[in-house]
């Protein structure tokens, strides 16, 4: 692939980091207001239209091409693919010239990221181990939602060392990739030989490019949409394309005449203030009855939530602390323990990435919708914990000193 350039100076990178960390906390912002307006509108007088406004379907079926979904399928399918490219980006650029580029530093957020999926997995397995049912849910709990954790982190301000700030930025990134990762691999369906042979070709030509250093705008459009064509008829879930993309695209020096650098800052906005929103209005249109209230004590539910709220920090903060035992990794000083086990319960807040696993994990739209709730509850109560303990760590912290 294309290798960058290291940069000379780091201004720049903590400028990049500043304005990724800012938009990312103004999505958290919107996702909340989104996400109440959305539930009270499903719980309201107009909640049948409201709900089945969402479920209306779009497009048409033609010569065995499926291309008909519903309003949330198509943002789901589709408009997620461009999120998808946001992440991979930032992704790529925090490998080369960020938060990853090191070793060293990567060790730390590496770890916890993969402490932060690991065990929510196995507090999740402990509740359904004897329920296959609801036994696919398992992957839900293992993503942290990079807008809201970023978002709570953010209404702290200058109480929270910037170090807690990259660190949490970092997990939350490499979490996400975890969870494009497990979305790869255990929630395709169908596949079709034919359709992954061209998913394939499209590939090798994304990268003979990358290799080339070509940085045509319109080639990689093109070749972006029909990858996400195929990977819609292949069976692997159609959003991976905007990641696939996103690492074709060449990376360079990172400055900010390349490609990849003008495509990511060029979809910050609709991502932020458009799709991310769109995504939460429609994915919790959910009219709450009494039999999903009862459901809150399910296997499924107790997973997602023990998995969030406990697993996570748990895994984040176990496996950080023995990365930092081991020598492979150090924690800034400006960090404390409490401050890492509050990063570590703000990672318990899923919701986007949880909740897009949630759709792909079931299939009984009882599920699903229990899922989301569940996530909601876990989410909220995460961010109040982890929002209230770094808070208690910086006045601890500003007494010291």
């Amino acid at each position: 692939m294309n290798h960058p350039q290291k940069p000379n100076n780091t201004f720049r990178l903590t400028a990049l980091f500043r304005e990724f960390f800012q938009s990312q906390q103004s999505a958290g912002i919107l996702l909340v207001v989104a996400t109440i307006t959305s539930l009270l509108l499903a719980n309201s007088s107009v909640s049948e239209q409201y709900v089945s406004f969402w479920k209306t379907e779009i497009g048409s079926n033609f010569n065995g091409f499926h291309l008909q979904h519903s309003l949330t399928g198509w943002i789901n399918e589709a408009l997620m693919t461009i999120f998808f490219l946001l992440v991979g980006l930032e992704i790529e650029r925090e490998l080369y010239i960020g938060e990853l580029s090191s070793r060293k530093r990567a060790m730390l957020p590496v770890m916890a990221a993969l402490g932060g999926m690991i065990f929510p997995a196995l507090v999740y397995l402990l509740f359904n181990f004897n329920h296959p049912e609801s036994i696919s849910g398992i992957g839900i709990p293992t993503a942290t939602d990079i807008a809201f954790a970023i978002a709570i982190m953010g209404l702290l301000g200058d109480r929270v060392p910037p170090a807690l700030k990259v660190f949490l930025t970092a997990l939350a990134i490499i979490d996400d990739l975890g969870a494009i990762v497990v979305i790869g691999i255990f929630y395709g369906n169908g596949f079709s030989s034919l359709y992954l042979i061209l998913t394939a070709v499209i590939c090798a030509i994304l990268y003979l490019l990358n290799r080339r250093g070509n940085e045509n705008f319109w080639v990689y459009l093109i070749l972006g949409f029909s990858l996400w064509f195929c990977m819609l008829h292949s069976g692997i879930h159609a959003t991976l394309a905007g990641v696939i993309l996103a690492f074709a695209i060449p990376f360079k020096s990172g400055s900010p005449n390349t490609l990849s650098y003008r495509i990511e800052h060029k979809i910050q906005w609709p991502v932020t203030y458009i799709i991310l929103p769109l995504f939460a209005l429609s994915n919790t249109a959910i009219a709450i009855n009494s039999e999903m209230t009862g459901a809150l004590f399910s296997p499924e539910s107790l997973g997602i939530f023990f998995g969030l709220l406990i697993g996570k920090p748990l895994g984040i903060v176990l496996f950080s602390l023995l990365a930092i035992r081991l020598g492979i990794a150090s924690l800034s000083t400006s960090i404390s323990k409490t401050m890492l086990l509050g990063a570590g319960i703000l990672g318990g807040i899923g919701f986007t990435m949880a909740m897009f696993v949630d759709n792909l994990a079931f299939t009984d739209i009882q599920q699903i919708d229990l899922g989301k709730i569940s996530i909601l509850i876990a989410s909220t109560t995460a961010a109040a914990l982890g929002f209230l303990l770094l808070h208690l760590a910086a006045k601890a912290k500003n007494r010291a000193t």
